[in-house]
């Protein structure tokens, strides 16, 4: 994690012949100790006599699915991002850490997400480090963080026409049932619109794994993410 920042310096260093983990790219795991014990070990333990607390042990997270630890209950949203087929690895693990609900928007994890692109780096190099495997997880990936679900305030700022949402609703509506009952697919009816606009992104970025939804997000301009993030805000 703490990605976004390093690709320039990851860049240059393969240009010069030094390899990431020669340069420490993904961050100090002792730093990374340090930010766990504060701002997660409340919920989370880690190591090989940890359990489960009010979140499930994070010991071997490296290309674990989501939703996959024996004997812990998740919320509803996690496991259908898990059935999806959202897997932890340097990016996805990046992109929650940042923004929990750039991946997973119904998400019990009550953490609003760690801004600072470094402090991430350093988390994950701790996480890492008690992987089952570590040392074949690569300390960076050069071509991993190609996407940013902290997006520009620009996109998040545009004000959706809800009429023009309505319009382009019909597809959604084919799964999501307008009344907001869950019917095996999540209700977005009333979801809040910045949650609305980040998921979208996040399909757009192909960081959240559902084929048919990247493919629709895809095909969305911004202002038609906004529209649509409009209508079903206020839709009853």
């Amino acid at each position: 994690m703490g990605l976004r920042g390093l690709l320039p310096a990851l860049a240059l260093t393969a240009a010069a012949g030094v390899s990431p983990a020669a340069a420490n790219d993904l961050g100090d795991k002792d730093r990374g100790s340090e930010l766990f014990k504060r701002q997660c070990s409340a919920c989370h333990q880690i190591g090989p006599e940890a359990k489960n607390r009010v979140g499930p042990v994070l010991t071997g997270l490296f290309g674990r699915r989501a939703a996959s630890v024996k004997d812990f209950t998740y919320s509803k949203s996690m496991a259908r991002m898990g059935s999806d087929g959202l897997t932890w690895t340097l990016e996805t693990l990046d992109a929650y850490v940042e923004n929990p609900k750039a991946l997973v928007s119904g998400t019990r994890m009550n953490y609003r997400g760690m801004a600072d692109p470094q402090a991430r780096g350093a988390l994950i190099a701790f996480l890492r480090d008690w992987s089952d495997k570590p040392q074949n997880i690569p300390e960076s990936e050069p071509t991993a963080r190609k996407t940013d679900p902290d997006l520009d305030p620009a996109i998040l700022g545009i004000v959706g026409d809800p009429e023009y949402g309505a319009y382009l609703s019909s597809e959604c509506s084919t799964c999501h049932q307008r009344d907001g009952s869950d019917q095996g697919i999540p209700s977005i009816t009333q979801w809040p619109e910045e949650d609305f606009v980040v998921a979208m992104h996040a399909y757009k970025k192909k960081l959240r794994p559902h084929p048919v939804m990247q493919m629709m997000a895809g095909r969305l301009s911004n202002d038609e993410i906004a529209a649509l993030a409009a209508y079903f805000a206020t839709l009853e």
